[in-house]
């Protein structure tokens, strides 16, 4: 029965070799990224702020927190993303969030499991940041929840889809300053069972952190409703390095 499984695999690797997710060149193998793709996407390192994930550009402490962490103190404990949202990991991004790639969601599952080892090993539930009603019906799946659903699954920890509700159904942000997002995404989640999330320690799953206005107000939700601890990770985030010296 394995042979016959690994000649069926064979045989579909040949019909149906692998293309590169970005730039679309058959690749060998089982990676989704060509090499040169591969190169062009910057991925994020631990030398970053051990609060928030933003990167440093020079050598820091260990445990050296970065300067808007500590004037602000941020509502999520821990935040990492496995890349930086630019040119490049723009073209990965978008066909998964807009164009129904979701057979992408195990690939970035992966990833972000990579990245977020630590964090996942901490929590004690998983729960992606949800889309209103009305933009599911439209989108028709919440691409947060499936990348939710693949680190669940690599984990072995329960993921909850429906504990957090987005009531209200909230303008696209997408040219939005960080004041007009705060502002927007303000009392638009709830907590449906309290029950759910009472002292618990939860990890947020989104794919893309940019200002953080959207974890945080679901974080709000959260901590209103009991949770002991919240935690973010994201596929990708909008940022720009950190030069200060500590």
């Amino acid at each position: 029965m394995k042979l016959f499984k690994k000649i069926i695999l064979s045989l579909i690797d040949i019909l149906m070799p692998g293309r590169c997710y970005i730039c679309g060149q058959i690749i060998e193998g089982k990676s989704s990224l060509c090499p040169e793709c591969y190169k062009k996407i910057t991925f994020l390192s631990h030398q970053c702020c051990p609060v928030c994930g933003k990167p440093y550009l020079f050598p820091q402490e260990k445990e050296a927190i970065c300067q808007n962490c500590l004037k602000e103190k941020p509502k999520l404990k821990r935040f990492r993303a496995v890349f930086t949202y630019d040119t490049y990991s723009r073209e990965l991004i978008l066909p998964f969030k807009h164009a129904d790639r979701t057979d992408m969601a195990p690939f970035f599952s992966k990833l972000m499991f990579q990245t977020g080892q630590e964090l996942i090993d901490d929590c004690d539930i998983i729960i992606p940041v949800p889309l209103h009603p009305r933009r599911l019906l439209k989108r028709k799946y919440n691409q947060a929840a499936l990348l939710a659903q693949g680190i669940a699954s690599l984990c072995q920890k329960k993921m909850l889809s429906n504990t957090l509700l987005r009531v209200i159904n909230t303008k696209p942000q997408g040219h939005d300053n960080r004041r007009q997002r705060i502002k927007n995404v303000k009392n638009a989640f709830l907590v449906k069972k309290e029950k759910d999330v009472y002292g618990k320690k939860i990890l947020l799953i989104d794919d893309v952190y940019t200002t953080g206005a959207t974890l945080n107000a679901c974080a709000e939700s959260l901590y209103a409703a009991g949770a002991k601890r919240v935690e973010g990770l994201t596929l990708a985030r909008v940022c720009h390095f950190f030069k200060e010296n500590y």
